[in-house]
């Protein structure tokens, strides 16, 4: 017996551990798994990977790190290789059953596999009804070579990180936290401190290997098959499923200067941050927004990094001059290119032994243009109060668009712009309806003010009107590419772009 033979009967089937009847195939009449074979069941097609049908894995992909929407697959794919992948979508949009890719990333080497799970916030990745495929069967650093690494999409950014530190060479765009897989990132952006140097993670992507909603596999590049190439990087998992990635890299630099700049005045932290971005002072520049220490007010913080090599310094005086951040607001640390890359770890380890990781977490990102930015974080000020950060974080810093060149990475169309994260953690019992509310009315301001949503965050009741609009002139291409390369309209449903 070959071991696709093997897996189809025995490890297919998923439900044979409880007791239950071998499943065999697809009821196309019923639109549901049959025990039995029969003149409507589509056989399922060999496998190399396990098919899970019941059972905790179905439980484990039913919800997401926000924890607000629950979507309960049919079944779970634990592919082993790609072509277990072409084959259970190609077998999915015969019968036009729901397929979306789940990253299943975290931190396993702290919390164990209990700890990996979906990472978007509202059901991105969520195959209601459908088939999830576990990006965890996927996830290996192929190679890494001077200038580029080849890793599966499965790989987190914190695999890429390790590999790449031990030969020298790293990403130059890094999400804040690090266990996240590099397919998710690639397909909503991926956003970090380098934006305003190098763009998005999925503007430094040298080539693809993507998986069409046929079950075709195609290499894609910004010379080869280049619009799959663009459908899908930021494409929010539409038109294609990344499955292998070749990235850029750049040499490290081993010491990163960190500088911490506080304001108590919205319009001295908007200047100053602008004029550092343009005169390019510092690698990565980010900030937030968070209360004062005798909880009065809101406060603003630009963190600020310059790298160096090992035995260098760098130039305090002339990366702080002409700035005006408060007379008690500013503070330098240095640490290791790889302290600093891994510095949010400590803080999740904080919120799960707090018990707040596994609560619902109703999370808002937009970008808004630098015109508008003020009234919209002024406003926003008044409305957000302590409990509504809970535990979290409010990321609030300016971007360049012309840095960002994926297409279906929508933007405002004003050169500067700032990015509003609202990276909730509330506390237990917390009304998170009323946020979820809350979230929307704040989208809807966003985008009165000439605002776009991040497709990773929570906002509720989004009509295909609203995704025209948020896609503007670029819905034409989406649309396009959807029915080329996913012309059953199966992949990724979680987010309803294509709904109607």
């Amino acid at each position: 017996m070959s071991r696709s033979e093997l897996s189809r009967r025995s490890l297919l089937a998923g439900a044979a551990a409880g007791g239950a009847a071998v499943v065999v195939g697809w009821d196309t009449s019923a639109r549901a798994w049959a025990a039995e074979p029969g003149a409507r069941v589509a056989q399922l097609p060999l496998l190399e990977g396990t098919v899970t049908l019941q059972g905790p894995e179905l439980e484990r992909f039913s919800s997401d790190f926000g924890h607000l929407v629950a979507a309960r697959p049919r079944a779970v794919l634990r592919p082993a290789s790609v072509r277990d992948v072409q084959r259970v979508v190609a077998f999915a949009a015969r019968h036009r059953i729901p397929v979306a890719v789940n990253g299943q990333s975290g931190d396993a080497a702290q919390v164990g596999a209990a700890g990996l799970e979906s990472h978007s916030s509202y059901g991105q990745a969520g195959a209601g009804g459908g088939i999830a495929i576990d990006a965890r069967g996927l996830s290996k650093v192929v190679s890494v070579r001077p200038g580029r690494a080849v890793v599966e999409a499965g790989a987190t950014w914190a695999q890429v990180v390790e590999a790449g530190l031990a030969a020298g060479w790293v990403p130059p765009c890094l999400t804040d936290y690090l266990h996240l897989s590099v397919g998710g990132t690639l397909s909503v952006g991926g956003i970090g401190g380098a934006v305003q140097r190098h763009g998005l993670q999925a503007d430094r992507v040298l080539e693809l290997q993507v998986v069409t909603g046929t079950g075709e596999l195609v290499t894609a590049s910004p010379t080869r098959e280049r619009e799959l190439f663009e459908a899908v990087l930021a494409g929010g998992g539409q038109a294609g499923i990344i499955v292998r990635a070749t990235l850029a890299l750049v040499p490290v630099r081993e010491r990163a200067h960190v500088f911490s700049l506080s304001y108590d005045d919205l319009d001295a932290y908007l200047a100053d941050q602008r004029k550092v971005m343009a005169e390019g002072r510092f690698d990565l520049q980010v900030g937030d927004v968070e209360r004062s220490a005798d909880g009065t007010r809101w406060r603003y913080r630009a963190e600020l990094v310059a790298f160096a090599d090992a035995g260098q310094g760098v130039d305090r005086g002339r990366l702080l001059a002409g700035l005006s951040p408060a007379a008690d607001g500013v503070s330098v640390v240095e640490q290791s290119w790889r302290q600093y890359a891994f510095r949010v770890d400590a803080f999740a380890g904080y919120l799960r032994s707090a018990g707040l990781w596994g609560l619902p977490k109703p999370w808002l990102s937009v970008f808004l243009p630098a015109s508008t930015a003020r009234v919209f974080m002024a406003e926003a000020a008044e409305v957000l109060t302590p409990a509504d950060l809970g535990a979290g974080l409010l990321l609030f810093y300016p971007y360049l668009r012309s840095r960002v060149r994926a297409p279906l990475a929508v933007l405002p169309g004003e050169e500067v712009g700032w990015h509003f994260d609202l990276l909730a953690f509330p506390g237990p019992g917390s009304d998170t309806g009323a946020m979820l509310a809350r979230n929307r009315r704040l989208y809807d301001r966003a985008v009165e003010l000439g605002g776009k949503r991040y497709l990773i965050g929570a906002v509720p009741g989004m009509t295909g009107a609203d995704w025209r609009r948020h896609y503007g002139d670029a819905w034409e291409r989406a649309v396009r590419a959807k029915r080329r390369f996913d012309p059953a309209g199966i992949l990724t449903p979680g987010q309803g772009i294509h709904a109607s």
